[in-house]
């Protein structure tokens, strides 16, 4: 039986306004298109990075770290792919 890939990782909120909604939906979008499950940890809180509730629920200003923990044979590819919508502050131009 094939092991699961665990990749973890981290990134910084950028956005001025943080993690708000139209960026929490752009990191939604993300990570969906994945098969891998991604946990998203930031001070007390473990969410589903799948769930926009869960990542508006972290409140994350910004310069906020946030933990990414991956799981699944594409799980690489997903937090690569979420630390470059970070750096990119979520596609938000402001």
């Amino acid at each position: 039986m094939l092991q699961k890939e665990k990749i973890k990782d981290m990134f910084v909120v950028l956005n001025e306004k943080g993690l708000h909604t139209r960026p929490a939906t752009e990191l939604v979008k993300c990570v969906s298109s994945y098969k891998a499950q991604v946990t998203l940890h930031y001070q007390d809180l473990s969410i589903n990075a799948k769930s926009l509730l869960g990542i508006l629920m972290l409140a994350a200003a910004r310069g906020a770290k946030i933990r990414i923990e991956a799981e699944g044979e594409d799980a690489q590819a997903c937090v690569t792919a979420l630390i470059e919508l970070a750096k990119n502050k979520f596609y938000m131009n402001y």
